[in-house]
C-alpha cells in the first residue's frame, strides 16, 4: 500500500497530518509507504490537482475528494469531531484506511 501526502512547505499543519497518518497505519497494524509530494508552485498545484495542504491520496484518489475548478497553494481544512482543523484526526484516517482495505470506492470516481 502506498499513500501520498501532498503539502506545501509553508503549511503549518502538514507535519501533524503526517503524524496522524503514521499513527493510523500503526493502529491498523499496516505497513505502507508514505510518499511525500511537496507542491512548490501554482503550476504544480494545477498539475497535481492539489486540494490544499495536507492532502492524502491512495492510488491517485484523494481520500477527501472535492470538486474544484482551480488549484493553488493553500491550506486545507477538515471538519473533525473537535471542530475545523488543518488536518484529519487519527480516527478519520483510520476510517479511510479501513474503507481502502474493505475495497470500498472512495469519494468520487472522477478523481485520479
Amino acid at each position: 500500500m502506498m499513500i501520498e501526502l501532498l503539502y506545501f512547505e509553508g503549511c503549518p499543519s502538514w507535519q501533524k497530518g503526517l503524524e496522524n497518518l503514521q499513527a493510523a497505519l500503526s493502529l491498523e497494524d499496516l505497513e505502507a509507504e508514505i510518499r511525500l509530494i511537496r507542491i512548490d508552485d501554482e503550476e504544480t498545484a494545477a498539475k497535481e490537482k492539489f486540494l490544499g495542504s495536507p492532502s492524502f491520496r491512495f492510488n491517485g484518489r484523494d481520500l477527501w475528494y472535492e470538486e474544484r475548478d482551480s488549484y493553488d497553494l493553500s491550506c486545507r481544512i477538515y471538519s473533525t469531531e473537535e471542530g475545523m482543523r488543518g488536518f484529519p484526526t487519527v480516527a478519520m484516517l483510520r476510517e479511510k484506511i479501513r474503507n481502502i482495505q474493505d475495497g470500498h470506492v472512495m469519494n468520487d470516481d472522477r478523481n485520479g
